[in-house]
């Protein structure tokens, strides 16, 4: 096997035991870069290849840090590595160099990482296709002319293009969820708190996204989710110690799958969705797990209502300064400008109304989780796209509304901060991958990575079909 087709867990133990050195896979990972990068445009930024090589050498010649000792990763493009770039997509940060590393980065390091780069991301995050004006559009690496999700589209499309062997994402709405989807590979949102943000600004106010892991099976997925969390003295809200490898030992106990479908008709889909979500949960059944349609426990408009009022008031928290300046708010493209200004007209009482409508939500959740142990939903409500297009504007003849109407089926979970697994479901008559969302309770990711291990043994579909690169 190639050194690149091996998943990260598999990559660390050769090396622990001797059989490669760190300096022979950055090798093999940069060659690997070369080749295939320029067509699929993942890693946006890629460090001085002597400097990483020298930095593989002293791996092999320093004690064993962690798991990831000597693993090459590169960074999405939100987060900062010190002396790397942190563009976030933006002309206005094009030059931005950071000064030092972010938690999550120190926590890669600490693990024995070797931080090789950036991984694209939309502009500021925004948006669930990646491209922008600085970097232009991640490509999927199964079809070139469409596009790979995001916000995490570079990071999933480098895993599937067997450019990185695991990688780091974030999630607010379907961030992770839909790009793992596209691109055949797994993806995890954690528990809110699971892995800290970093402790800048308001920490109270703003709990929509998270960091999380990315990576080609539920095992790496599980080594990196529990590199990544623990609480962090400086959050209120950041708790739960990593637990997800000790339970990958033992098989997902028999679950009671709860479909929720298209949510009442809520959600449109496009031809083939459903269709190929409905075979997942038969195999499911097949592998002896309990599956029972579930009809719509919750309003749904009354759900996007308040996501979108929470969202925005998040994003305008966040950058709302950028705005002020009428400079820097003419760089800004014109969907960041939209919920910037949403969030800046807020009302408190139109806060009070969201924010109980996600406790109600919450709190049906909460009942629905008693009577089934996961919920499910397809990643996304359409194929990948056209890479030239914005976004879709319509799906199953319904129009979308706004830039991120597309994506409803993953707000009942990034509502109320619930972990969820992505895992590949194979592929439609268009020869594109799909993914579903494993749902569970607060707290239950180590319980969803059992049940992704379990499906991962009978399909592996990342390695039954990778991309023909």
């Amino acid at each position: 096997m190639d050194i690149f087709e091996k998943e990260a867990l598999a990559l660390s133990a050769d090396i622990d035991r001797g059989k490669l050195s760190a300096a022979e896979l950055m090798q093999a990972t940069l060659e690997r870069i070369d080749a295939v990068n320029p067509a699929v445009n993942a890693i946006v930024h890629l460090a001085d290849r002597d400097t990483l090589m020298a930095e593989a050498r002293a791996a092999d010649a320093a004690p064993r840090k962690g798991w990831l000792h000597g693993i090459p990763i590169a960074v999405k493009d939100l987060a900062n590595v010190a002396g790397m770039p942190t563009t976030m997509g933006s002309p206005l940060f094009a030059d931005n160099v950071a000064k030092q590393d972010d938690l999550l980065v120190t926590r890669l390091r600490e693990a024995g990482a070797l931080i090789i780069g950036k991984t694209n991301t939309p502009e500021f995050g925004l948006g669930s296709h990646t491209f922008n004006p600085v970097f232009g559009p991640t490509r999927n690496p199964y079809d070139l002319q469409k596009s790979s999700g995001g916000s995490s589209g570079g990071a999933a499309a480098a895993l599937a293009a067997r450019m990185l062997s695991v990688a780091d994402g974030s999630d607010m709405m379907g961030s992770l969820r839909n790009p793992a989807g596209w691109n055949n590979v797994y993806g995890m949102r954690p528990t809110w708190g699971t892995v800290p943000a970093e402790p800048s600004g308001d920490v109270f106010l703003h709990h929509l996204s998270t960091s999380g892991p990315m990576a080609r099976s539920p095992s790496d997925l599980a080594a990196l989710t529990d590199t990544l969390t623990g609480p962090d003295t400086r959050q209120p809200l950041s708790s739960f110690p990593g637990v997800a490898v000790p339970m990958l030992a033992t098989p997902a106990p028999r679950q009671r799958i709860g479909w929720l479908g298209d949510w009442g008709g809520a959600f449109p889909y496009e031809v083939g969705i459903s269709d190929i979500s409905e075979a997942a949960l038969r195999l499911m059944e097949d592998i002896g797990h309990i599956v029972t349609p579930i009809p719509a426990p919750f309003d749904a408009d009354q759900m996007w209502e308040s996501w979108i009022t929470l969202r925005s008031f998040a994003v305008a928290g966040g950058s709302h300064e950028l705005y002020a300046d009428p400079d820097t708010r003419a760089q800004l493209k014109p969907t960041a400008q939209w919920e910037i200004e949403r969030g800046m007209n807020m009302t408190s009482m139109q806060l009070i109304h969201a924010s109980m409508t996600r406790s109600n939500w919450f709190r049906r959740a909460a009942e629905l989780l008693e009577q089934v142990d996961v919920l499910v939903l397809p990643s996304a409500q359409c194929w990948p796209f056209d890479v030239d297009l914005d976004y879709p504007k319509e799906i199953a003849g319904v129009g979308m509304d706004t830039y991120h109407r597309w994506m409803q089926v993953v707000v009942p979970a990034s509502l109320i901060g619930l972990p969820v697994v992505n895992i590949p479901i194979g592929f439609g008559e268009n020869g594109l991958p799909a993914g579903l969302q494993l749902i569970g309770p607060r707290a239950s990711g180590g319980r969803l990575l059992q049940l992704a291990q379990d499906w991962h043994k009978v399909t592996d579909w990342p390695n039954k079909r990778p991309p023909a690169l």
